[in-house]
């Protein structure tokens, strides 16, 4: 079982409450302000993490006007745009993650970045940063892994789009740079996400193959695909997060409002409030519904020595399984069936085994 560990003030674990994650990605809409106010709704809502991206265009990929360049043109949201337009818009600028993770911090909610490249890491550490996230995209840069294990925190891994042996290449990469506190996120890298394409059976896989807190970086509309997750382990829960879908930006189609991070917020906890121990007992709410099991009661005035004659109908016999519970089981009835009454007793009284005279041969 993986360890416990920590992120900001929040313990991250098999045995806790979900880690929910806010990512705000483009959603600013190049606006500093919109993206204030996006920390201050994910805080409003719950959320233990906002994060941002830490990239420009020229780190992600080159200004070239090619068809390899360009995001294919059926593609649901960006078809035809250029990558390096599309990344250009999408950005979260150097000098706003000052900002936000300064008022995150002030609010009580953990700020965090994924990095795509070194220089992006140099920004990060020197704010501090708790958490790293390596994107699904990018887990096949095992350079810059190595880079971001290499700063000792604990790294969130997103899996779309890999194969169990590049997911298996990383995270070994992880560890080996000095990374011990892992989590792997089952990923859809389609935006939005079909919910019947989540494979949210991968999630306990992850945590059993991996031996790692697993979770679920999710892209599908609304919150039923991340509660269920919970149920299947996820720890983890990572989603994008806009202000309002009509006021458009790049991944506002696949986002949520933050009225829906707060449902998610309170579905994800009770999901995980429901899952128990495991074992089979009569929890404390089944206390007064389990008093209204049948049980054997005497149904008439009988005297001692008179024979026990368990009925199955109202007026039949002395004794009959009925509501509440308080006598022996009506599987008992065999048993009791023809033994004698030890002492007389009234209508009403629950029989039990002192009530009866010993067993006839």
């Amino acid at each position: 079982m993986p360890r416990d560990f920590t992120i900001g003030q929040h313990t991250v674990g098999l045995n806790h409450p979900p880690f929910v994650i806010a990512e705000m990605s483009g959603n600013h809409n190049g606006s500093l302000d919109r993206a204030l106010d996006i920390v201050r709704a994910a805080a409003a809502a719950g959320a233990q993490a906002v994060k941002i991206q830490t990239y420009t265009a020229d780190t992600m990929t080159l200004d070239v006007d090619r068809p390899e360049f360009r995001v294919s043109d059926d593609h649901a949201l960006w078809g035809g745009r250029s990558l390096w337009d599309l990344y250009d818009e999408a950005k979260t600028p150097y000098e706003w993650h000052g900002p936000i993770f300064e008022l995150a911090r002030s609010l009580g909610v953990v700020p965090f970045s994924t990095p795509f490249d070194a220089s992006a890491v140099d920004l990060l550490e020197s704010l501090n940063q708790d958490v790293y996230k390596i994107a699904s995209l990018e887990i096949t840069d095992t350079p810059l892994v190595r880079r971001v294990a290499a700063t000792g925190k604990p790294v969130i891994l997103s899996t779309g789009g890999a194969t169990l042996a590049q997911v298996d290449a990383a995270v070994t990469a992880a560890r080996a740079a000095g990374c011990q506190d892992l989590v792997v996120l089952a990923c859809t890298t389609s935006y939005p996400a079909p919910p019947e394409e989540s494979n949210l059976r991968q999630i306990p896989m992850l945590s059993t193959a991996f031996d790692v807190v697993a979770g679920l970086s999710d892209h599908t509309m609304g919150t039923a695909v991340a509660t269920a997750a919970v149920a299947l382990g996820a720890r983890v829960i990572e989603k994008h997060v806009t202000l309002d879908r009509n006021d458009g930006g790049v991944d506002s189609a696949f986002s949520l409002e933050p009225h829906e991070l707060k449902v998610l917020m309170d579905s994800t906890r009770e999901a995980f409030g429901s899952l128990g121990d495991g074992r089979f007992a009569p929890s404390k709410a089944e206390a007064e519904s389990n008093r209204a099991r049948r049980s054997l009661y005497v149904t008439v005035d009988v005297a001692a020595g008179d024979e026990v004659t368990v009925g199955y109908r109202p007026a039949e016999g002395n004794v009959r399984a009925v509501r509440p519970g308080g006598g022996l089981t009506p599987g008992a009835a065999d048993e009791v069936h023809g033994r004698k009454f030890a002492r007389d007793v009234a209508a009403g009284t629950a029989l039990t085994w002192d009530l009866l005279g010993p067993q006839q041969n």
